[in-house]
């Protein structure tokens, strides 16, 4: 027994996933997210598999994230890899090497990107990234206006996507959706050559009005369900197990864990679990959060530690040291894992560490 905990990355459900988001928007391209290292399963992995599935061009964040997908994906694999962060200052030659499309998000990048073209005596591709209601990056409305009226502002740069990201894709029925997508059809409207990108996972189920030319999911690659929610759609590719240390016999009226927030309200079996918040697993995912052992739910016992959590297993009196319990997986759903914590599933992944032991399953690309 290894008593640390197993990350399963199973590449035969992200292949799934991808072809089901596929199914979803049809007629548009699947542009995988693949930013933050895979959402912290391993992009290069991920990005190799998605590649050999059919997917040809990915977003990521950082410049270096860009440089590192480009060298794992290597010559053989030609791909669109487009940086979210955009052409920023000091960066454009690094850009050049790595063969990124930067997201324009600004004026001044804008000012910067056609500034490189000139100097590399050719023109560059690049996306546009509008602001339609987020506030996060993008360009506001009136200033993708501005660059549209004056095209000497864009000269050099082959506008390949205008794109914009939805607040509120996760609700349905929210306000926010209709006034996003009016807004963008207008900012599109005057770039009727570049192909359009508004959709991310959630927005790839919103309906045809959102997918236009080219969709982006991210958690729904990785299991995350389109509205906070498990769906059946879309097969778990994260899968956290834990072996038992070992299994205690708790008598009734006594406490498990820092602060004694548990108290046993009846004799209860015990498995103390080699994870805890080291290996990723939200100190918050206690009191609500659960296991999964011998075909059921077991409830969290007390407060998780930095390298133990407890559940409660009365009813197996027979379970040994060794054992696994199912921290997150088919039985143990991101969307129900991340309820638990009271977070989004985007941080139940990224938050997994590197201690706990990886183990890669399916065809690689």
């Amino acid at each position: 027994m290894l008593p640390t905990a197993r990350l399963t990355i199973d590449l035969d459900a992200l292949a799934h996933n991808f072809h089901a988001l596929r199914a979803q928007a049809p007629g548009a391209e699947v542009a995988p997210a693949v930013k933050a290292d895979g959402y912290g399963l391993g992009a290069a992995e991920l990005a190799r598999r998605l590649w050999a599935e059919g997917a040809r061009s990915f977003f990521v964040a950082r410049l270096e994230e860009g440089q590192a997908l480009r060298a794992a994906l290597g010559a053989g694999r030609p791909a669109t890899l487009y940086l979210l962060d955009g052409a920023l200052p000091g960066h454009g030659e690094a850009l050049l090497a790595a063969g990124l499309v930067p997201c324009l998000s600004s004026l001044e990048q804008a000012a910067e990107w056609s500034a490189l073209a000139a100097s590399a005596g050719r023109p560059l591709d690049a996306a546009l990234h509008v602001d339609t209601g987020m506030n996060r990056l993008g360009l506001r409305p009136e200033e993708a206006a501005a660059l549209a009226a004056d095209p000497a502002r864009l000269a050099g740069i082959n506008v390949s996507l205008v794109m914009s990201h939805l607040a509120c894709a996760n609700e349905p029925g929210h306000a926010m959706n209709p006034r996003q997508l009016a807004a963008f059809r207008a900012v599109r409207a005057r770039f009727p050559r570049a192909r359009a990108s508004l959709a991310n996972s959630a927005g790839c189920f919103l309906g045809p009005d959102y997918r236009f030319d080219l969709v982006r999911p991210g958690i729904g690659l990785y299991g995350g369900g389109p509205f906070d929610a498990p769906d059946e759609r879309l097969a778990p590719v994260a899968i956290l197990e834990a072996p038992i240390l070992q299994v205690r016999h708790l008598p009734a009226g006594e406490s498990v864990g820092y602060g004694a927030t548990f108290t046993a309200g009846r004799p209860t079996r015990l498995a103390v679990v080699a994870a805890g918040y080291a290996d990723g697993v939200l100190r918050a995912f206690s009191p609500d959060g659960y296991g999964w052992f011998r075909g059921a739910r077991r409830p969290v016992a007390g407060r998780l530690s930095m390298d133990l959590m407890a559940f409660d297993i009365t009813g197996c009196d027979d379970a040994r040291p060794g054992e696994m319990v199912e921290l997150l997986g088919p039985n143990v759903p991101l969307n129900d894992a991340a309820a638990a914590a009271g977070t989004a599933a985007y941080e139940c992944l990224v938050r997994l560490s590197p201690r706990a032991r990886r183990v890669v399953r399916g065809e690689p690309g």
